[in-house]
């Protein structure tokens, strides 16, 4: 059995505030999870683009009686993500053998950690809806009703996304509470019970789902722009990417030590290092990654106040 040492248990502390981040962080995320998200542990910089390939368009050709095929040479789209931002929260810990000892403890320092990375993300991915201009913006400043929901669904679709996969409507928690008043929303018969039918298959788990009505699964969010009127989002997870990729290793030698925690397609750095000035380790949970459209018809902005 190998001795305990310095060295490895420096890296098992730091394998562990890794693996304790994942946890905290995607049942946390609302968008995060909604949207295509692209990742692979390949290492990135910021400033990097990464080519997201969209399928191109088929029409289907009658064939006569000892007739050819039409070949068909579909065109790749190819949506152009930058990697802009490189997102970062850091916290200290005077004793970190305690981690090792009572890991219940890291919880408390790590939770502040993921929800600064998580705020970040989610706000990014909400600002992105002055972006889709294909389908015109519904509603204004009134209270969100069931006719405004119903049109959100039909514009998502004439634009011929399929019926066979789920379609989120993500909202501000006043316009939740205007679709709250309406009866066959909360109904059970036509819901299904709260955390069972609803979220059996929802990616991500059910963070901030409260809800189905007019095929939308139904999300709320503190992080909703309100600009003049609230952005609430009705779309298809491919209206919009997140991509991610590794950031590199500290330097050899430079007393730094890094970790990587991936799962769900999202990744994250954690690094570990000692500060002389605090006599404490130092940790820095850190993301890079660039948000941007795939499909502008796949999403309608819904107004509301």
């Amino acid at each position: 059995m190998a001795a305990i040492t310095s060295a490895n248990a420096a890296n098992a502390i730091a394998k562990l505030v890794a693996a304790q981040a994942m946890p905290a962080l995607l049942p946390n995320l609302v968008m995060g999870n909604l949207v295509n998200r692209d990742f692979e542990p390949v290492l990135g910089n910021t400033g990097d683009t990464v080519n997201v390939p969209i399928p191109g368009n088929m029409v289907a050709n009658d064939v006569a009686e000892g007739g050819a095929v039409q070949a068909q040479n579909p065109s790749l789209g190819n949506a152009q993500i930058v990697l802009n931002t490189h997102v970062e929260a850091t916290f200290q810990i005077p004793d970190v053998t305690k981690v090792l000892a009572f890991p219940a403890l890291l919880g408390v320092y790590m939770q502040p950690a993921v929800n600064a990375v998580i705020t970040k993300i989610e706000q990014d991915l909400l600002n992105l809806w002055s972006l889709f201009t294909a389908n015109a913006a519904l509603g204004a400043t009134s209270a969100m009703d069931e006719a405004r929901i119903d049109s959100a669904e039909k514009v998502l679709f004439d634009n011929y996304i399929p019926q066979n996969e789920p379609k989120f409507l993500v909202v501000a928690s006043s316009s939740a509470s205007g679709m709250r008043q309406i009866p066959r929303f909360t109904e059970m018969q036509t819901v299904g019970e709260k955390d069972v039918m609803l979220t059996a298959y929802m990616p991500g788990g059910s963070a901030g789902l409260f809800g189905k009505i007019k095929d939308f699964y139904c999300f709320r969010s503190q992080l909703v722009v309100n600009s003049t009127n609230y952005k609430n989002l009705a779309f298809h997870r491919n209206a919009i990417a997140l991509v991610m990729r590794r950031l590199p290793q500290p330097l050899p030698g430079t007393g730094a030590i890094a970790e990587y925690g991936e799962a769900g397609n999202f990744g994250y750095r954690v690094v570990m290092s000692f500060q002389p000035g605090t006599l404490a380790q130092q940790f820095t949970v850190d993301a890079l990654y660039g948000v941007g459209i795939l499909r502008n018809t796949h999403l309608v902005v819904v107004q509301s106040t």
